[in-house]
This record gives structure tokens, C-alpha cells and sequence, in this order.
């Protein structure tokens, strides 16, 4: 398996997993694109793809942020899937690790995250590998519509 950043021929493999694995259906084959070619272009994002025999099978993405309190800044990680048929195989690991090693190297004070509350398996996954249910995300949608 090799993990890299993302390139254009990985969006429909990516967005069949946004849209099947994590279930956002805001992200469509008409929007993909433009999103990955912004994010691109700003290095606090970051995608990276994970790919076992010429297959993308899973993804993650995220944006460094600062904070006050937080002096070196913080990564937030806003997706993260593996196809279904792959879980419990070590790829959801191998990306939360890849992107854990850049944020030490970068000197960044912590991940974060946020899973829908449906979401119970993988609520599992990131408490086994250490992540803290330390809060409750609240979120409001719908405030620019367009």
C-alpha cells in the first residue's frame, strides 16, 4: 500500500467514498474538482490518498488552523474513509499515522475531529488509536445556501 497526496484521477474513488462511506452528499462530481484544485492551491490543506494495487481505497484530508492557546496550531481532520470492504486491514490506520508523523515533523500541537454521532464504528477506531471523545461539535447548516 502507498500513501500520497491526492491528484485528479483519484476524485471519482474519493468521492465515492465522501459520498458511500461517509455519507456527505455535498460533494458531487460537479464540485470535487474545483474544491481539491482550491485546497491545492493553500498549504494548510492537505489530502492524501491510499492506494493498494492501483486502486484508491481510501482517504484522508485536513486543514492546519491556529488558535489562541494553541502557539504552534492544530490540524483538523475533515474526512477520513476507507472502502467498507477493507476495514479492520490496517489503511484507516496507516493514514491517521501518515498524517500523525507530518504534524510532529511540523511541530503542530494536536489532531482533531469530529464524527457524526451515527457514525459508532469508527467513534471505535479513533478511541483505539488514542483519540480523546473529549467534546461535542455543534454545527449550524444552511446559513448561505448557495
Amino acid at each position: 500500500m502507498t500513501i500520497r497526496a491526492i491528484t485528479p484521477s483519484d476524485y471519482p474513488a474519493v468521492l465515492s467514498l465522501w459520498n458511500n462511506e461517509i455519507g456527505n452528499k455535498r460533494v458531487t462530481a460537479e464540485n470535487i474538482a474545483a474544491h481539491y484544485e482550491r485546497m491545492q492551491d493553500d498549504p494548510r490543506y492537505r489530502t492524501f490518498v491510499a492506494e493498494r494495487d492501483g486502486e484508491t481505497v481510501g482517504f484522508i484530508t485536513s486543514v492546519e488552523s491556529l488558535a489562541v492557546g494553541f502557539e504552534v496550531g492544530f490540524l483538523h481532520i475533515t474526512g477520513l474513509a476507507v472502502k467498507t470492504a477493507l476495514h479492520n486491514q490496517g489503511i484507516g490506520t496507516a493514514l491517521l499515522q501518515y498524517l500523525e508523523v507530518l504534524a510532529k515533523e511540523k511541530g503542530i500541537y494536536g489532531i482533531f475531529l469530529n464524527s457524526g454521532n451515527q457514525r459508532r464504528a469508527a467513534h471505535e477506531f479513533y478511541k483505539k488509536r488514542g483519540y480523546d471523545p473529549g467534546s461535542i461539535c455543534f454545527g449550524k447548516s444552511g446559513i448561505n445556501p448557495n
